[in-house]
């Protein structure tokens, strides 16, 4: 996968302007399960290397990517994800951020 726009159509920002910091999780979200509300401050990316999982912005927006796809996540917009099953959904991401920013920010705020 190669572009300028997150998984939403929106185009990524910037990077930030201090040293970058690459970091590389294999995360694995069990059959059923729904991520708190979160956002990310960093540009990621990611590949579904097993199962299902549907992203869900605040305004309903919602997309699935299923095993194979390449996705490039949104930054800064509050979403969950969660894995359909019948497998866990486990997924290859690769942030591209900054050694003083977090990969991943809880929000506090009602469910979706």
């Amino acid at each position: 996968m190669k572009s300028t726009k997150q998984w939403d159509g929106n185009f990524l920002p910037d990077y930030p302007t201090s040293n970058a910091e690459i970091t590389v999780l294999r995360i694995t979200i069990p059959a059923g399960v729904t991520l708190p509300l979160h956002t990310h401050p960093v540009i990621s990316a990611g590949v579904i290397l097993q199962g299902t999982l549907q992203l869900t912005l605040q305004d309903g927006t919602t997309r699935l990517f299923n095993q194979g796809a390449a996705l490039i996540e949104t930054v800064n917009t509050v979403h969950t994800g969660k894995s359909l099953g019948p497998k866990d959904t486990v997924v290859l991401v690769f942030y591209a951020g900054s050694k003083h920013l977090p990969m991943t920010v809880q929000v506090k705020t009602k469910a979706l």
